[in-house]
């Protein structure tokens, strides 16, 4: 407990003044894709309900106020103390807990390159104690000086955009790093090694990302990416909490939820282009997931001032 609060000592500077640069780019309730590649930064100026969002595989930290995420059942509240991090893209809900008029919820998710911690593994960059991952895609990780330095770093970029295509790169390759060598680094090690079941679930992911209109076979989703069909479904549950079904479901859904919202489809035609072929299951199913039939619950989005998705 004494080690604990010591990095919460040490951190609350560099918090104040990441807080103070991202009060100043998002200054209101909003989720603003910043100039720097994969960077995203939120402000939330009230506490919210809870929100269904798609996780990528991110870190995400809040430098003022109290989020929680929700995967699968399981709750992961996280602060300034520590931070969330995924793995795989992941349906989930999201909820901020703290936040004021006078201290919003102020934080960022950057975006994980698969393609770095690959190549930092196999420079061999993870601590020799190192444990092999539990299964889980999702969880929160202690903040440390050594992993808020960069992140302040890339932050501070923003007050200096002509250092960013320079810079950027290298101070993202060391956030990685750092990640590796965090208390979360098996997390990153299973989804990132080849050979793994991690690795081969992340690909059948990124075919349903693409392919959620088509109709799922799932023992050939299983045969693309070289499991047999009892393995793959039960790694693809324990990684994503859902089956292959109710994954595919889920981002039918919200992809509808998506057209009808922006593109003002209205719930007949975003259900057909997502894939349903009946508009009464569109509905449903719709319902159930979100609490209100998708009419309803476009035009009760479109009353809410500001209220946008994010993990």
């Amino acid at each position: 407990m004494v080690k604990k609060h010591s990095y919460s000592t040490q951190l609350r500077p560099d918090q104040q003044a990441m807080a103070g640069i991202i009060a100043r780019h998002v200054p209101e309730t909003a989720d603003w894709a910043s100039p720097i590649p994969n960077l995203l930064l939120f402000r939330r100026d009230q506490p919210t309900e809870p929100d269904f969002c798609l996780l990528e595989p991110s870190v995400v930290l809040v430098v003022q106020g109290t989020k929680r995420i929700m995967v699968g059942g399981e709750a992961f509240p996280y602060n300034t103390s520590n931070f969330l991090i995924t793995s795989l893209d992941l349906p989930a809900t999201s909820q901020v807990l703290e936040a004021s008029d006078d201290e919003p919820c102020l934080g960022l998710a950057l975006k994980l390159d698969i393609r770095i911690l690959a190549e930092q593994i196999a420079q061999g960059v993870l601590p020799s104690n190192s444990e092999r991952g539990n299964g889980m895609s999702v969880g929160l990780g202690t903040m440390t000086p050594e992993i808020l330095a960069p992140l302040r770093r890339l932050v501070d970029l923003l007050e200096e955009p002509e250092a960013i295509g320079v810079l950027a790169p290298l101070i993202q390759r060391e956030i990685h790093y750092r990640l590796l060598r965090s208390d979360r680094a098996s997390l990153l090690r299973q989804i990132a090694s080849v050979d793994s079941h991690s690795y081969r679930i992340a690909k059948a992911v990124d075919w349903l990302k693409t392919h959620y209109a088509s109709p799922l076979r799932v023992d050939e989703l299983a045969s693309l990416v070289q499991m047999s069909a009892p393995t793959f479904h039960h790694h693809f549950r324990q990684l994503t909490s859902k089956s292959p079904l109710q994954y595919q479901k889920w981002l039918r859904l919200s992809e509808a939820k998506r057209l009808m919202l922006n593109e003002h489809l209205d719930a007949s035609s975003a259900a057909f282009k997502v894939g349903y072929e009946s508009p009464s299951q569109f509905n449903r199913e719709y319902s159930r997931l979100y609490g209100m039939p998708p009419k309803r619950d476009i035009e009760h989005l479109r009353q809410q001032a500001g209220g946008m998705v994010m993990s």
